[in-house]
């Protein structure tokens, strides 16, 4: 899609959903974000000379997981972490580990969505594809088969058990994962979450 296709799609939706209160040069004023590292990044057309992996680990390391609905801050950042950590103590290839590094990579770009308001967003999660395919293909040569996809929301279905367990003090209705990793909740700051993410990835990126 094309910028002044984008726009137009854009302001469809706005009409459709009611909200006739709008001036089409406004969507031409935020076409890009401006992150971390000054480069300049439209999330609804990824191109991947503008991904950064700092921006990534130093977004993911400042946004919450839960929207914030959480006793103490945990932030997207060490959830990655976490994952690639199990994904390697399972014996899975550096390839799936640092797909699990990077599975909420999006997120630095689109922000962290909750599950039961993203499933009535379509648009947004085939933008959200799209970006993780363009993440995928710079850092691991190429978009996640359906096994390794399968495999990852395994592990991210596990740690989200813990998550809600620990941040939330709620049970899923699910038994318990058996996991192969010590997780720990303590609240650690984002320069220290950023930089072993970083760590992680500079290992295993190749």
């Amino acid at each position: 899609m094309d910028k002044e296709n984008k726009v137009d799609f854009i302001c469809f939706c706005y009409i459709i959903s009611g909200n006739n209160y709008f001036r089409q040069d406004d969507f031409y004023m935020t076409d890009y974000i401006t992150t971390y590292t000054g480069d300049h990044f439209d999330p609804t057309l990824p191109e991947a000379e503008h991904l950064h992996i700092e921006d990534i680990a130093h977004a993911l390391s400042l946004i919450c997981r839960g929207n914030g609905h959480v006793k103490a801050f945990f932030s997207v950042g060490s959830h990655c972490i976490n994952c690639a950590k199990e994904a390697a103590a399972r014996g899975y290839s550096d390839r799936l580990v640092l797909a699990c590094l990077l599975h909420d990579a999006s997120e630095a770009y689109l922000s962290d969505v909750p599950r039961p308001f993203k499933k009535h967003l379509p648009a947004y999660k085939d933008l959200e594809q799209n970006l993780l395919n363009v993440i995928y293909t710079k850092y691991l040569g190429s978009p996640l088969t359906e096994e390794e996809e399968r495999r990852i929301k395994c592990i991210d279905d596990d740690m989200l058990y813990f998550d809600l367990l620990t941040l939330l003090n709620e049970p899923s209705n699910r038994p318990e994962p058996e996991i192969h990793i010590n997780l720990s909740y303590e609240v650690r700051s984002f320069e220290n979450v950023e930089q072993e993410y970083l760590q992680l990835f500079h290992i295993l990126y190749k």
